[in-house]
């Protein structure tokens, strides 16, 4: 296979027969490399043939994250397909390889996150949540790390976001509220959004899954994330501030009241996409 782009040591971009980007990974396949070379077969774990939407991300985000991260959950996307017999969408390399990384590094510097959704998911997807307790498995067995059940639901909502078929009307009320959410933060900080960056695809993930529990009116509130909510509004204080505005305009245009939750997670993820956009 011959090297037209190196993502880092162990990821490469290469072309098959029809001229398409496939993206290849291996330990090390890389190393001491350059452009034009070939690597031989045999040294290749993976390759992902995806489409030109999600390919130009998957490589951005497979030139950050580990590769023992990215292998596992190739392993679980493999596990879901054998255990429901669907076609699944290609966001899914990208979301649940994100996904999963991120909730690595997050628990391995001590932090796990609460999943508001776990019930829900729990009760109306409980294929989804299996596999994904089983991901957990897997995670525990290659990388001996140990993430909690709220991971399992995380899991659980790539997958389903991966095989749903949403209704016509709801893919339009989500869409039409992202849309308001985006608009609020850009004027806001007066930037345009790098709509290519892995970082937006995050910010998008996060809104759709909360634009769909607006309009499946389901709100939830946790007083224990108080204090830390504390902090979040020390520390991003602009990030916070775009999230009163954006929390006044759901309550006066959707009767929708942002729980001390969403109010958490939706600063942070303001605060990061905005400062990713700012450096890029």
């Amino acid at each position: 296979m011959e090297i037209y782009k190196i993502l880092n040591n162990n990821v490469i971009v290469s072309k098959n027969e029809h001229d398409k980007e496939i993206i290849a990974m291996g330990k090390g396949i890389a190393f001491k490399k350059k452009v034009g070379e070939h690597i031989e077969d045999e040294l290749i774990d993976k390759v992902y043939t995806l489409s030109d939407e999600v390919s130009s991300k998957f490589q951005e985000l497979a030139a950050e994250i580990p590769v023992e991260h990215m292998k596992i959950s190739d392993d679980i996307i493999k596990y879901v397909k054998l255990k429901l017999g669907k076609k699944l969408n290609d966001s899914i390399y990208l979301s649940l390889c994100d996904h999963i990384s991120t909730a690595i590094l997050r628990h391995e510097e001590g932090v796990d996150v609460k999943n508001v959704l776990l019930w829900d998911i729990k009760k109306f997807y409980k294929d989804e949540f299996e596999i994904g307790k089983h991901g957990l498995e897997m995670i525990k067995e290659k990388l001996n790390v140990q993430l909690n059940e709220d991971e399992a639901g995380f899991i659980a909502l790539h997958i389903v976001n991966a095989e749903m078929d949403e209704k016509l009307e709801t893919i339009y009320e989500v869409t039409k509220v992202m849309q308001e959410i985006l608009n609020i933060v850009k004027y806001f900080f007066h930037i345009d959004f790098d709509e290519d960056s892995v970082y937006f695809y995050r910010f998008i993930t996060h809104l759709k899954f909360f634009a769909h529990r607006l309009i499946t009116k389901s709100s939830y509130q946790d007083e224990q994330s108080d204090d830390l909510l504390d902090l979040i509004k020390i520390k991003y204080k602009n990030a916070y501030a775009c999230c009163l505005k954006i929390k006044q305009f759901l309550k006066t245009n959707y009767a929708y009241d942002l729980s001390q939750e969403e109010t958490l997670y939706l600063t942070i993820h303001i605060a990061r996409v905005v400062y990713k956009n700012e450096r890029s």
